[in-house]
């Protein structure tokens, strides 16, 4: 036991290490978008799809990078334009692929959960990230994920600022073009659209859910800051209105109802990293229910200080509190499911979206209305 403890220990260690250090110049959408990694392991896995057991895969679809994307679809049975059903769509988190949905629970549930509507169940969309360049320390500075570190994210796409054109970030043009095909079949309650997602994938859920008028709520777990947190050099102040500078971001959904689920002891100290999150969402209006759970997944009250202080979560995971952080934020936490599916059954939009939006991509996806 004792063997395995310290080989944990190195491993943690070593994931959580130095990380990357941002070279470019911040910009008004913080960082530069992330890099695609094309080396000869990554090109292998970001080729191959998903495996999405019990469900369906969705693509190949070029973005406009030309990278291929994929994403799982799970559906109940009853699921049809006769009966449109809500849909939650699952930002896996980093070093993870689509598949890791099944870790959650969330696939046993399609048919059972009642998520608001005429009919209990609800359609589950998991698109999967590409492998880029993280703002992460050590082996995670480079793996499969979501870049929520480029924030340009509007609506409309492409955007012009002081003569430069910002192109819209790629993974949200590629999560907005998955729910779009889907969308299509009819077979979705437009006024019930929810975003989950896991760690990377919880910070990128948030940020989406922050910025679409169409998403009626986010419940995630276990999120870093997406707008501040460990090694990036770019970190923004979310805000309601037009940005006064570099270090400002204007959401343009900032009403959305959040929840946060997250441990006290988390990887890399982000428990207070999260306090941040909340703290500023809170700032600017917005709504965000914070839940911060012990080891047993009973709620506290507060963040354990044993495990990181910094609120840009730069603690040291290479001792045993780092080690508990990291099994803790490794586990999906499945008896809060039901609260989570809750709080998302609780917050449809009061109106149909009437919404357009393009994701620009070489394939050439026109605007779809909602």
């Amino acid at each position: 036991m004792k063997a395995i403890s310290s080989f944990l220990i190195a491993l943690a260690a070593t994931i959580m290490s130095s990380g990357p250090s941002s070279a470019a110049a911040c910009g008004p959408f913080g960082d530069p978008p992330a890099k695609v990694d094309h080396g000869t392991f990554a090109s292998f896995l970001s080729r191959h799809s998903p495996i999405c057991r019990g469900g369906k895969v969705l693509g190949p679809w070029t973005d406009a990078d030309g990278d291929e994307r994929y994403a799982c679809l799970y559906e109940p049975a009853n699921a049809g334009k006769s009966n449109p059903l809500p849909i939650v769509v699952f930002l896996h988190g980093s070093v993870a692929t689509a598949d890791s949905v099944s870790f959650t629970g969330l696939t046993d549930l399609i048919d059972k959960a009642d998520l608001g509507g005429t009919r209990q169940g609800f359609i589950l969309l998991a698109p999967q990230g590409r492998y880029t360049s993280h703002f992460y320390p050590g082996a995670d500075s480079n793996a499969f994920g979501w870049d929520n570190w480029y924030r340009q994210l509007s609506p409309s796409g492409s955007v012009t600022v002081g003569g430069t054109v910002y192109p819209e970030n790629v993974d949200a043009a590629a999560i907005d073009h998955f729910v779009s095909e889907v969308h299509a079949t009819g077979h979705v309650d437009s006024r019930r659209i929810y975003l989950m997602g896991w760690s990377n994938g919880a910070a990128m859920a948030m940020l989406y859910a922050m910025n679409r008028p169409w998403v009626a709520a986010a419940a995630v777990y276990s999120a870093p800051n997406p707008f501040a947190a460990f090694s990036d050099e770019c970190p923004q102040v979310p805000v309601a209105v037009d940005a006064s500078g570099n270090g400002q971001l204007r959401l343009f959904n900032p009403d959305v109802p959040l929840m946060h689920v997250r441990n006290s002891c988390d990887i890399g100290g982000i428990c207070p990293n999260a306090r941040m999150f909340a703290a500023r969402v809170r700032m600017i209006g917005g709504s965000i229910d914070d839940v911060v759970l012990d080891s047993s997944g009973a709620q506290v009250p507060s963040c354990d200080q044993t495990c990181g202080t910094d609120e840009m979560a730069t603690s040291d995971i290479g001792n045993l509190a780092g080690l508990r952080g990291l099994l803790h934020h490794m586990r999906w936490p499945k008896a809060w499911n039901d609260k989570m599916l809750a709080f998302l059954r609780q917050h449809p939009l009061k109106a149909e979206p009437n919404l357009s939006f393009s994701t620009p991509a070489i394939t050439g996806v026109q605007p779809i209305p909602f």
